[in-house]
């Protein structure tokens, strides 16, 4: 399990359980780690091929691609919370960069005003603006100097807690499956539609299991709402401009009255719409830190579009597993 202590000025303290035992804990902490302690750890985790050109690491419950994992092991060492950190997490393809856009948005709305010429969404990826902790801020053994950045700090993570968003599985999967396909250096083509399914049902896949994110979310939230809010891409979907003043409440800046009377929440609303967003030249060109192209995450954004890729029996299959994890804990498929 992790346990977090968020304090101000404090570096991220984890208590993590595992099979590594006491090598792991002796590594997250605050004495410094050489380069070959690194390799021992991950030599010694349990490894699974991933799309035949890679390999993922089972640590802490979940599977990482090597680089993914040497850049997370990198960020607990080294960063350290403020009180106000805000982190938006989730399993990928469940809404991450409409999620960015909007909270970066509702985040900078007196700096940045809805309406102006020059607002960074325009001419920015939500990736560049919302920088994650995997695939940039510790990527490539950078370790970032994050003291200049304007507090509420606004970050993404695919692995803790704090502000989740998840996204109907089948959805889920198919999303996946499609933005896989568009990164060509994955050569995800090599791998079937069954096989990544298989590898998705079963949780042995990058990020996986995608039903322990859920549960484990859900529970936290649970337990300490004022922490964690927990939100569905359907959720937001079907309502909108409630949300935008939900996630704004949860983040300490709340609309005033006037904002509401001026439109400026509607002009969230429609400024990070995927209509909107997608038509943007800075989302259909250049790439992320990582080398996926802006364009890769944006498809459709539709709801229920798993129909058109799965056939009946996968739905049933998957449908199964998602009541199976979920149901114990109250949760809705």
């Amino acid at each position: 399990y992790i346990a977090l202590n968020n304090q101000p000025d404090k570096q991220l303290t984890l208590i993590l359980r595992s099979s590594s035992g006491n090598r792991m804990a002796a590594y997250i902490g605050d004495g410094e780690a050489d380069s070959q302690e690194v390799d021992s750890l991950i030599e010694s985790l349990p490894k699974i091929p991933f799309l035949r050109k890679f390999h993922c690491y089972k640590y802490d419950g979940f599977w990482y691609r090597e680089n993914h994992l040497r850049a997370v092991l990198s960020c607990k060492k080294h960063f350290r919370f403020q009180d106000s950190d805000i982190l938006l997490t989730s399993f990928p393809k469940c809404g991450t960069t409409w999620l960015k856009s909007i909270l970066y948005t509702i985040i900078n709305r007196l700096r940045n005003p809805i309406g102006s010429e020059d607002h960074p969404l325009l001419t920015n990826s939500p990736h560049t603006l919302v920088r994650g902790f995997e695939n940039d801020l510790y990527a490539n053994n950078a370790i970032p100097d994050l003291s200049n950045m304007h507090a509420p700090r606004l970050f993404q993570l695919m692995h803790q807690l704090y502000h989740f968003v998840m996204r109907n599985h089948k959805d889920c999967f198919n999303s996946f499956w499609h933005f896989l396909n568009k990164l060509k250096s994955l050569e995800a083509s090599t791998v079937s539609l069954d096989e990544f399914f298989d590898s998705f049902c079963s949780g042995r896949n990058a990020y996986g299991p995608f039903w322990d994110h859920v549960v484990r979310h859900w529970n936290v939230s649970l337990a300490m709402p004022g922490k964690l809010m927990f939100l569905s891409y359907e959720q937001i979907i079907e309502q909108p401009d409630h949300y935008v003043k939900k996630m704004a409440e949860f983040m300490g800046c709340p609309f005033s009255r006037v904002e509401e009377d001026e439109g400026v929440v509607s002009g969230i609303v429609k400024m990070c719409s995927f209509t909107h967003l997608s038509q943007l030249e800075a989302n259909k060109s250049g790439r992320t830190k990582s080398g996926a192209d802006h364009c890769a995450f944006f498809r459709q954004g539709e709801v229920g579009d798993s129909k058109n890729l799965l056939s009946s029996e996968m739905i049933k299959r998957i449908d199964q597993i998602a009541q199976n994890n979920f149901s114990p804990y109250g949760l809705k498929i």
